[in-house]
């Protein structure tokens, strides 16, 4: 995230409880393990973008992949953005 100049040094993970009570418009999971254990949001629209997983590369392209699955999230975001307005 860095080499596109975004400080996340400060981001941390959070349990998914510390939602439990905010409403959304939608609730998007990226991966299929997230999809399959992510709790019911009521109001929310539910959707699924599948991506791999870039911990399971082989650590040889492991950076690679990061890197290629950052820039597919980017594009869908953006697309995304632009459908909703």
């Amino acid at each position: 995230m860095e080499e596109l100049g975004i400080d996340i040094s400060r981001q941390t993970s959070k349990d998914i409880a510390v939602y439990a009570n905010d409403k959304f418009d939608y609730v998007i999971t990226v991966c299929d393990r997230a999809k399959q254990h992510c709790p019911v949001f009521p109001g929310a629209e539910p959707l699924h973008w599948g991506f791999d997983d870039p911990a399971e590369a082989p650590a040889e392209r492991q950076l690679d992949t990061f890197r290629r699955v950052r820039d597919e999230i980017r594009q869908r975001i953006n697309l995304f953005l632009l459908a909703n307005r």
